[in-house]
């Protein structure tokens, strides 16, 4: 277990630097191989039969010191995920929701999962979502950024336009 574990802790590592050298591709591969590593060392949603039952054995037997460092390797993984995502040519913006929204489920104020949450809405025309993401990405916004208002007033307009012309 714990070599899993900390193999997955190096992978999401070399996918910072991967990230920080703007190799996106690169560091998509890394985050995903750390979260494979992780992939069965805990209890996962989905799991059933004879899985479950393997995987309840081997989560028992983690301490609470690996399972936090389990829980916020998979966030970061999915939060820089998204981040690499977004700087891809050919955004899919589908993945991007999925997994903002798994980073969002375990930390429901994570001010980046917002707002890229958001922005994925909006590419994919659900605005009503778009702007609840904003908004609320808006009212958690470090000090100092403006980066929602500007997409909050693109969707408000598109919305306008919606209800004009549909």
């Amino acid at each position: 277990m714990e070599s899993k574990i900390q193999k997955a802790v190096e992978f999401k590592v070399e996918g910072n630097r991967c990230y920080k050298e703007k190799k996106f591709r690169e560091a998509i591969g890394k985050y995903h191989r750390a979260l494979l590593q992780l992939k069965g060392v805990h209890v996962g949603e989905g799991t059933t039969g004879s899985e479950l039952n393997l995987l309840s054995e081997a989560n028992s037997t983690l301490t609470e010191e690996q399972r936090r460092l389990i829980e916020s390797t998979e966030i970061e993984c999915y939060d820089s995920l998204t981040a690499c995502l977004l700087q891809s040519e050919l955004v899919n913006y589908e993945r991007v929701k999925e997994y903002c929204l798994k980073v969002l489920c375990k930390q429901k104020d994570n001010f980046k999962a917002m707002y890229r949450a958001g922005i994925a809405f909006y590419h994919l025309g659900d605005y009503d979502s778009a702007l609840r993401y904003l908004k609320d990405a808006r009212s958690r916004e470090p000090s100092g950024k403006q980066l929602c208002p500007r997409h909050c007033c693109t969707i408000q307009q598109r919305m306008v336009w919606k209800c004009i012309y549909v």
